[in-house]
């Protein structure tokens, strides 16, 4: 068998044009008019086609949705997400890789609503960069099938907007809409009516005592003074870091199954009404070490105690990959509402039960099982790589570093104890740098509690509620 290769023909050269005849350069020429005729009228049609698939894009545009024809009903949405690869909930000014950019743009794409501003929005947690979320919750008004007066009736909420379905259609495969919720007080509110939050924290058994570690979180239950385990936004005018935290657990959640219980995965559990900043993340990092055996379980004391310990040690926060926001729980009635809003809700509870839409949950589950699929193959293999490797050292010691690397930072050769490193700077010396750059400005109020009534400086935005795990 013979194959024949066809050479794409090489354009001609000028001494290959010079030995041409006369006849011969005319009948080129011809052929060469005749493709730029033949060009030219597929470059017309296609110019063509696109003129009129932009007129047709701009009658769209001219004819935008009419929200003043339509019906609103105020609700709650529950989303999950997975945020590794975003940067983080809230919508920020130089990237659209937030949660929060995804959700409206889809909200506004199937026309749910006019704008954030005239949506009555609310969000339950701002999650930071790559954490992830089982149980966000937002709270806003959207496009509604039925008047207010029949909102609430059974027939008219089977027969509503099916609002996950339409969400989930041009979300990301990593965002997903669970439920809705339908509300009587139109002033209920997904971030100030929250009454507690939980967070879980997964990691790997490794060669850490557990033990210690859950020794170490009882320090952490009831209110405390959290500057040390948390990054301070002074600069936003939080300067109060009291906090309370309602349990703390260390659960076991799989187990290997080959006989090596350094590869199960376990999670902390940390449940409170409101955290602050990078507060999980710092607690996970201390309680690491303590289940590393380099710091004693008392440290966690040790941090807490502000007056001992004014200044937080310097230190690096756990990986950010393994946080979740895993449960929100909210308030029967709000705790925004007015006189009129009570009436309309008086004698019984604000919320209702999530709906579920069954197509949409098992089209959910199925996605899920799919990104499960593929991130546990990537882990069996690797698991496989590492008992091949480890049967070739069995005579050795163990290695059990799997949860080394949740702790960011540059590991030095030498530990340096927490209460032995350098200190950051204190509360009240950020408080006067902020105040000085006139980022917060410091309101000093009278104490009429005081017998020589003293004035007491406070700080502009004391005591906010935040949540930025």
């Amino acid at each position: 068998m013979e194959v024949k290769v066809n050479k794409k023909e090489k354009c001609t050269t000028e001494d290959e044009l010079q030995s041409l005849s006369k006849e011969e350069l005319i009948d080129k020429i011809k052929q060469l008019e005749l493709h730029k005729t033949q060009l030219k009228h597929i470059l017309s049609r296609f110019q063509q086609t696109l003129i009129e698939d932009n007129e047709g894009k701009q009658k769209k545009k001219n004819r935008p949705f009419d929200f003043s024809k339509c019906y609103k009903r105020h609700i709650m949405l529950r989303f999950y997400y997975l945020g590794w690869d975003y940067q983080g909930f809230a919508t920020q000014e130089d990237s659209i890789e937030t949660i929060e950019y995804h959700l409206f743009a889809a909200l506004k794409k199937v026309c749910l609503i006019e704008s954030r501003e005239t949506s009555n929005y609310n969000r339950c947690g701002r999650t930071d960069k790559g954490v992830s979320a089982f149980h966000q919750v937002i709270s806003l008004d959207v496009r509604s099938k039925f008047r207010p007066e029949e909102q609430l009736q059974e027939s008219c909420l089977a027969a509503e907007l099916d609002y996950c379905s339409m969400l989930n259609r041009v979300l990301p495969n990593d965002i997903r809409c669970l439920a809705w919720m339908p509300m009587v007080n139109p002033a209920y509110s997904a971030r100030f009516d929250c009454r507690s939050r939980t967070y879980r924290y997964f990691f790997p058994r490794g060669n850490l005592n557990i033990a210690a570690m859950e020794e170490a979180t009882r320090y952490l239950v009831g209110a405390n003074d959290f500057r040390n385990l948390c990054k301070m936004d002074v600069g936003n005018g939080v300067v109060n870091f009291v906090r309370s935290i309602d349990t703390v657990c260390i659960r076991s959640c799989q187990v290997d199954g080959k006989s090596d219980a350094s590869y199960d995965m376990l999670y902390v559990e940390l449940k409170g009404k409101a955290f602050l900043w990078h507060q999980v993340r710092c607690i996970m990092a201390v309680l690491l070490l303590v289940g590393e055996g380099k710091e004693e379980p008392s440290v966690v004391k040790e941090l807490l105690d502000v007056q001992k310990n004014p200044c937080k040690p310097q230190y690096s926060m756990a990986n950010y990959v393994p946080l979740n926001l895993y449960e929100c729980l909210f308030n029967e009635k709000s705790i925004q509402s007015t006189g009129e809003e009570q009436v309309a809700s008086d004698g019984g509870s604000d919320l209702r039960e999530w709906i579920y839409n069954d197509e949409n949950l098992r089209r959910t589950i199925s996605e899920l099982q799919g990104l499960w699929t593929k991130q546990s193959v990537k882990a069996t293999m690797i698991r496989e790589m590492l008992k091949t490797l480890q049967d070739k050292c069995a005579g050795h010691r163990p290695i059990s570093d799997q949860a080394v690397l949740l702790t960011e930072g540059v590991r030095s050769k030498e530990y340096c104890p927490l209460l032995q490193r350098k200190r950051c700077e204190s509360l009240e010396n950020r408080i006067e740098h902020y105040a000085k750059k006139r980022r917060i400005e410091i309101i000093v109020k009278s104490n009429d509690s005081n017998a020589g009534g003293s004035n007491e400086p406070i700080q502009q935005g004391e005591g906010i509620n935040t949540d930025d795990c």
